[in-house]
């Protein structure tokens, strides 16, 4: 089969999974159902059916397509020049999605599935690790990280803990605008990664 045979599926594939995004931060996991997925993609819920089972497939698949997506930016990252600015890539990615209130809302449904259901669970720490352990790597290369006490692990955890709150509070509207809300919590998230590889060979006085 050839390349341009092959570019139709991913395509139909891809507009499945955005749909399912959309469909599952509006209603969640639960309630969102295969119909639903199929009117958000404008296509027949019998053509669904002909790349996924069931929307644990679809979940699957998002996790795989996810977990892609974030080896591709740790690839990006790795070339920054200094792990200021590695962070830089990775957290800065979706700033250009044009409705991360969505994608929060996507993602703060998906943790409270996994708290329930054990097959999502394991997607879920699976797509998470990928990020953890990639961040940590990072870290540990980093000369930046070795003037402090914590573990290139711990700098990970406070860093990861930071961004899943500010996810949270995205979806709770805390603040202005949109962009005004992600402009503050990038400003917040940088502040933080100075103050943890902060050069402290130079006095305090300088």
């Amino acid at each position: 089969m050839s390349d341009t045979q092959l570019e139709p599926s991913l395509d139909r594939r891809t507009q499945i999974l955005d749909a399912a995004v959309v469909c599952f931060a509006k209603r969640g996991f639960h309630q969102a159902s295969m119909h639903d997925i199929s009117a958000e993609a404008g296509i027949s819920v019998g053509l669904i059916y002909r790349y996924f089972q069931n929307k644990e497939a679809v979940i699957s698949a998002m996790a795989d397509r996810h977990k892609q997506e974030i080896q591709e930016i740790l690839e990006r990252a790795r070339q920054a020049p200094g792990l200021l600015e590695s962070l830089e890539v990775l957290f800065t990615a979706h700033c250009g999605e044009t409705e991360p209130q969505v994608v929060s809302a996507f993602v703060v449904d998906l943790f409270a599935e996994a708290s329930r259901n054990t097959h999502v669970a394991e997607l879920v720490r699976d797509v998470c690790e990928t990020s953890m352990n990639g961040v940590i790597d990072l870290i540990a290369q980093s000369p930046a990280a070795k003037a402090t006490n914590l573990t290139p692990r711990e700098m990970a955890e406070l860093i990861f803990a930071v961004n899943d709150g500010m996810l949270m509070r995205n979806v709770l509207k805390i603040g202005s605008t949109s962009q005004e809300r992600r402009e503050q919590q990038l400003k917040v998230a940088r502040n933080l990664w100075r103050l943890l590889f902060k050069d402290r060979s130079k006095p305090a006085y300088a």
